[in-house]
């Protein structure tokens, strides 16, 4: 597994100093460098390597949106994580133009913000599942960048009886936690067969999950 190089900015220490004790025994993560602002993320990514930055939006001296669009123009390769606490349309559209390639809520767990950053590094995008449910009522053509088309194939066919059950609980927007303690089973088990009801339907992240979900009528 390659070693993911994670840069964070946030223009709160006690959130930096959190995910930092969130991902220490993480596999496959290394916390290269940290700031405090737009301005100085821009300075120091300048000199410091990173496979993705973990970034607020609400930044003093320069914003994650531009901070965002100006890395994304410098450094191709960099991939850039929203880590806020704004839950509206207009700013999750806003940031993923200016190029980021996730967007999750601040009260994300340890097991899904490993899982994003896996994501996001191996080229694919990552939204949270509440993220992906207010995009939802989006029209298909302004999300079209991180909703994939929908998948061919009836769903009883696709998945197993318990697989349906695991995408019914994540389009209700619950956690691999929380689906865990109501199936009963462990949050790596309930990643494991996520990422299996990914392969069968042919999508790449929750969004694409859940707008399966919809159109198959698993929920309603």
């Amino acid at each position: 597994m390659k070693m993911i190089r994670l840069f964070i900015a946030d223009d709160h220490q006690l959130v930096i100093d959190g995910i930092k004790a969130m991902l220490a025994d993480a596999p496959g993560v290394t916390i290269t460098g940290e700031a405090n602002n737009g301005k100085q993320a821009i300075d120091l990514l300048a000199k410091i390597p990173a496979d993705i930055l973990v970034m607020d939006i609400d930044m003093p001296v320069l914003n994650g949106y531009d901070t965002a669009k100006i890395l994304s123009s410098r450094y191709p390769d960099l991939k850039i994580i929203a880590l806020t606490s704004y839950n509206e349309k207009a700013v999750i559209k806003k940031m993923l133009e200016a190029g980021a390639s996730g967007y999750i809520l601040k009260n994300v767990g340890r097991e899904e913000l490993i899982h994003a950053l896996h994501q996001v590094a191996s080229g694919q995008q990552y939204t949270s599942s509440e993220i992906s449910l207010a995009l939802l009522s989006e029209p298909a053509a302004n999300v079209n960048s991180i909703l994939p088309p929908p998948a061919t194939g009836q769903p009883v066919d696709l998945l197993t009886e318990r697989e349906l059950e695991i995408l019914k609980l994540i389009a209700q927007g619950f956690s691999n936690s929380e689906i865990g303690e109501k199936l009963f089973i462990s949050p790596r088990t309930v990643d494991k067969h996520r990422t299996n009801i990914m392969e069968k339907i042919g999508v790449n992240n929750i969004a694409g999950l859940i707008r399966y979900a919809f159109r198959e009528k698993i929920v309603k």
